[in-house]
């Protein structure tokens, strides 16, 4: 009687209790992998619990998905007017964090259709190349771009004032926008600077502290965008 519950074959489509529980359980363990791999792969903070749950989930509810449809075109179209009306609100995600839908949504299609072998197989391969990716740090930048702020007197010329530190400590500089504080006793500069991973941020801030007199000094650790400096 339990089993009459599950197996159907109705227009067609066998769904039976074991393949049933068997895709539930390749696809939850294939969710699990993809998302310990995304977070092995990301920066400490990069990463939030609920994406790396939904990771988990996603290849199931796919699989589930596709396991009703079986070879029905009608339950297709069905499913796919219904779920044309859901609307996901989200902040926009990183690329890689789209790569990561993308290759969950795969393992579950592959497990829907009944591939378990193939789901393992391309699942497990495109982790340990993501996870040796991540160990070789590939694609990451050798410089990073912030951006600085330095109040200066309006008795120093600023025109050409810090460019020998500059020099020393970073490997391109550009004066984004200059304006005047403090009643105009006082002068901002505006710079976005390109520094080497080699070099101290504090023996940088230090040196521009000499050169200013000991006023405000703000380094960003990212840049603005140019449309936000002006």
């Amino acid at each position: 009687m339990f089993e009459s519950f599950f197996n159907t074959t109705s227009t067609g489509t066998t769904i039976s209790i074991t393949n049933c529980f068997l895709t539930i359980l390749v696809s939850f363990v294939l969710g699990g992998i993809i998302s310990i791999t995304y977070m092995k792969t990301s920066s400490k903070f990069g990463y939030s619990q609920n994406f790396s749950l939904t990771l988990i989930m996603t290849p199931t509810v796919i699989a589930i998905i596709i396991l009703l449809i079986g070879s029905n075109i009608a339950r297709a179209f069905s499913l796919a007017g219904a779920f044309s009306i859901i609307k996901f609100r989200s902040a926009p995600g990183d690329p890689k964090d789209i790569a990561y839908v993308l290759f969950t949504m795969a393992a579950g299609l592959a497990c829907g259709a009944g591939y378990y072998g193939y789901a393992v197989t391309f699942t497990v391969i495109l982790c340990l190349l993501m996870l040796l990716l991540s160990v070789f740090k590939f694609g990451i930048r050798k410089t990073s771009q912030k951006m600085l702020k330095i109040t200066i007197p309006e008795d120093l010329d600023y025109e050409g004032a810090f460019d020998d530190i500059f020099k020393e400590y970073t490997t391109d500089f550009e004066l984004k926008k200059v304006k005047t504080t403090d009643m105009g006793s006082l002068y901002e500069l505006v710079y976005t600077v390109t520094m080497e991973n080699g070099k101290s941020q504090k023996e940088f801030l230090d040196a521009l502290r000499c050169r200013n007199g000991n006023m405000n000094i703000t380094l960003s650790m990212c840049a603005d965008t140019p449309q936000s400096l002006y």
